[in-house]
């Protein structure tokens, strides 16, 4: 066995550039990161090189990469589908950027709506923040009501409205069945607690009953299908919201950022054989650039389309009186070129080699499993499609954001050190991503990195 602090005393040893270069971080940036996510104690481990289905460190250490961005890289790093892709469009069109439209617009969403059939239009952003953004801004503008839902545990980006009751502490967030609405930030005004209402995932009876009650302030519910990517709804719950949305005139939004092209090529939203009102996609579809998709009933999204008084300020009406009767979306890197490149190029990918990423993720899971079980710790790797996590816990299920708070986090930490100590690379406590690029070779060596720690773990 191996103690905490011997585990610790390791990665040290094995990341000392790493150390040096975090410290030189703090003196430009707040905490020595760019994104609080990035950040973890002792400090990150600065990458150099990825390739595949590996990053490399800049004190040369190897590591098969489970995080692969957050889940963004479903064909890994540098695919070269992906890099001709760009090569590609940058040598026919002549620039990086056109602020125009252009083919590539369309052929995009072509290729998205056949997959996602729930969208009958779509609209470019930059992120998946920013899609679920202008999701609730249609979501406003097509009912006229003002407030919004969303469920306990659920993340949808890092601006106000939805920076509530993400991950609050248990003995802060109210009654499981009506969860209080708790500020996750320094800054977020108060004003959001009274109009995001925090519903509980995987409770229908409950959920609906806050919905009924507050139906005539309600314009949307948006959730994540598949909680934080990896705590999947039940499908009863996923067939009532759906039903009690419609009965109620509320619009139902799926943030499909984390799911979609993971869960399958359909999202999740094919997987439960729901369709949402809106859907929000982002991560996958850039091929490891940033963008982000919202897409829907054409009536909901016939709110963002210009109208004669948005092509152009008219000198002979005041912008407040325009303003009333526009939707403001726009942005000049909306539907960027290079980037719609980068995501058909790996769209047209996955759906040759979608299935090999499924089989191989079963494989990696089943693998876990078994080892845990030989070692006679109490686990259960939670997830559909590329993305799972490991959860120690004696629980027989997980449901939502309490349940899986009773896990033993302290011991997954300890095991993720030493992970990262044999050259398995994800955040630690973070799930697990796979990509079309990991295969046998991965999972063995990743399977005899878990014996190893293993082994060690008190």
């Amino acid at each position: 066995m191996q103690t905490k602090n011997e585990a610790l005393a390791e990665f040290l040893n094995r990341t000392p550039k790493s150390k040096e270069f975090s410290t030189a971080a703090k003196h430009v940036m707040p905490g020595g990161v760019t994104a609080n996510i990035k950040a973890f104690d002792p400090y990150p481990i600065i990458m150099g090189q990825g390739a595949g289905a590996y990053l490399y460190d800049i004190d040369g250490n190897k590591y098969v990469d489970y995080l692969l961005s957050y889940g963004a890289l479903m064909l890994g790093h540098g695919h070269s589908a992906v890099t001709h892709a760009i090569q590609s469009q940058m040598e026919d069109n002549g620039t990086f950027l056109f602020g125009t439209p252009h083919r590539l617009e369309v052929e995009m969403a072509n290729k998205i709506m056949q997959h996602y059939p729930s969208m009958e239009k779509i609209r470019y952003t930059n992120s998946g923040t920013e899609a679920t953004l202008l999701a609730i801004r249609m979501a406003h503008a097509y009912t006229g009501k003002h407030k919004i839902a969303k469920f306990e545990g659920h993340y949808h980006g890092g601006y106000d409205q939805v920076l509530l009751s993400v991950n609050p502490p248990i003995d802060n967030a109210g009654p499981a069945a009506e969860p209080s609405s708790v500020i996750e930030s320094k800054g977020v005004d108060p004003y959001h607690q009274e109009h995001t209402i925090v519903l509980p995932f995987n409770n229908l009876d409950a959920a609906a009953e806050i919905l009924r009650k507050k139906k005539d302030d309600i314009a949307a519910v948006i959730l994540e299908p598949i909680q934080s990517g990896f705590i999947p709804a039940e499908q009863a719950f996923m067939e009532g919201l759906r039903k009690v949305t419609e009965e109620l005139g509320i619009l139902l939004i799926f943030d499909e950022v984390k799911t979609g092209f993971r869960i399958g090529l359909g999202g999740a939203q094919a997987a439960y054989g729901i369709t949402p009102d809106l859907t929000t996609l982002g991560k996958v579809i850039g091929g490891g650039f940033p963008v982000g998709i919202v897409g829907g009933k054409q009536d909901v999204l016939m709110t963002s389309a210009p109208t004669s008084n948005s092509d152009v300020f008219d000198s002979s009406q005041s912008k407040t009186s325009q303003a009333k009767n526009v939707l403001f979306h726009s942005g000049t890197y909306n539907g960027h070129p290079t980037i719609l490149a980068a995501g058909l190029a790996t769209i047209h990918v996955l759906e040759q080699e979608m299935d090999h990423v499924l089989v191989t993720t079963r494989q990696l899971k089943k693998g876990i499993s078994e080892l845990f079980a030989k070692h006679g710790i109490s686990m259960q790797t939670i997830g559909l499609g590329s993305i799972f996590n490991v959860v120690i816990t004696d629980k027989e299920k997980i449901q939502n954001h309490r349940e899986f708070q009773q896990a033993n986090f302290s011991m997954r930490k300890q095991l993720d050190f030493l992970l990262l100590n044999e050259g398995i690379y994800t955040k630690p406590l973070n799930r697990y991503s796979l990509s079309t690029v990991h295969g046998e070779k991965e999972v063995q060596d990743t399977l005899a990195a878990y014996e190893q720690a293993l082994s060690k773990l008190n």
